[in-house]
Formats: C-alpha cells, structure tokens, sequence
C-alpha cells in the first residue's frame, strides 16, 4: 500500500508499530522507492528508511526527492525481459483461463464449486503447467509467477505499463485526506481502474507530498 501522508504528521511517527494508531493498517515499512540521483547528504534525513547503495533504496519522502519516472521506467525494462523469457516458457501452449475467473465462479456458488475444485481446474491447464514446472527448475529470482498470468497474456507492452504503474502505485493506496483506492477483485480489469485512479491522484500531488510504502 501506498500511503499519501498528511502534512501536519511529524516523521517521527513514522515507524511500523505506529501506522495502526494513524492509518488503520497493519504492516511494516517497504523500500518501494528509488531517490532521486543528485540526492544531496543533507536531504537524507527527508527520506523514510533510505538504505546505502545506488539507487538509494527507501519507503518514502518527499516526491520531489524520489525518482519516480527512473523506477517506472526500471521497471517497464524488467517486465519487457520477463515477458520475452514467459513467451518463451509457455511456447506452444494455448492461452489459459485466469485464476480470477475460477475464484469467482467458486464465490458466486461455494458449495457446489469448492476453492480446492477451482484451484485444481487452473491448476490443470498445460500453460499453467508450464510455468510451475519452469518455477520448480529454475530456482532463484525472476520467476515468471501464475499470479500474473492474466497480465502476460495481455501482451509485452500492456504487462510493461502494468509493472511500470505498479511500481510506484502498489497494490493500493490511502490518499491525505483519507480516500482507500484499490481493486474490487485480483481481476486484471479491476487492476487497472485501480492503477488509473492511483496514477491520477499521484499526477495532483505537489512536490512537498510525502508517500509512504507499506507491506501489508
């Protein structure tokens, strides 16, 4: 979740075991964020929970002193290698059903459709198929995961405007004055209200505008 923080909250609140008390939500603080390049010693103190290195990871500041345009643009590069090595993994398979749609058919009717009939029925698709048998052979980072499927199967461009979106969106988001915006579902059109609503809050904030990432 990205958190807009209202003006008149001190930095000092800021820590994991007080966003219940001023938020409402329980989780801990994410490095989601790059800071800017020429980020300048004195400014450090401006950011939340900055980390050494290059790019200066962190989990919030000031907008003007976070490098959003270069982690949306990282990540759109990212997304473009990843769904080039998907095309590759699922090669010969035919597009599979999302988990979403089985997850609501299995809501719409739970007793006559289990979670466990649902999950098996995605579970039994050969790209479904395909992707695990790449995860389970291919440990480490970079995994192509089937919680994605819906968005890869959008096509290269389309998952690189989801992942660069995401990337400075999140999964969701608590605007200053108290709005809750996220997706009605995991649905990949749920998704993208979501992201379009986020971007455009994003686009009327100022530059003195702090966020803040939390991991619920």
């Amino acid at each position: 979740m990205v958190i807009c923080l209202p003006d008149d909250l001190p930095a000092q609140a800021l820590t994991s075991h007080q966003l219940d008390i001023h938020f409402g939500v329980t989780g801990t603080l994410s490095t989601l964020y790059w800071a800017a390049p020429r980020l300048r010693l004195w400014q450090r103190h401006q950011l939340i929970g900055a980390r050494k290195g290059q790019p200066t990871l962190c989990a919030g500041g000031p907008v003007r002193l976070l490098d959003l345009p270069g982690l949306r643009h990282a990540a759109a590069v990212g997304a473009g290698i990843r769904h080039q090595l998907w095309q590759q993994i699922v090669h010969g398979t035919r597009p599979a059903t999302p988990w979403p749609v089985f997850e609501s058919r299995h809501l719409t009717d739970p007793d006559r459709y289990p979670l466990d009939s649902a999950g098996e029925d995605f579970h039994a698709q050969p790209r479904v198929h395909a992707m695990r048998l790449h995860a389970a052979t291919s440990p480490g980072a970079g995994h192509c995961g089937v919680g994605e499927l819906e968005m890869y199967q959008a096509g290269q461009v389309a998952y690189q405007h989801y992942r660069a979106a995401s990337a400075v969106a999140g999964d969701a988001m608590l605007t200053a004055d108290g709005r809750h915006l996220s997706p009605a579902s995991d649905a990949l059109a749920h998704r993208i209200t979501y992201l379009e609503q986020a971007l455009a809050h994003l686009d009327t904030v100022g530059p003195e505008q702090r966020l803040l990432a939390v991991s619920l």
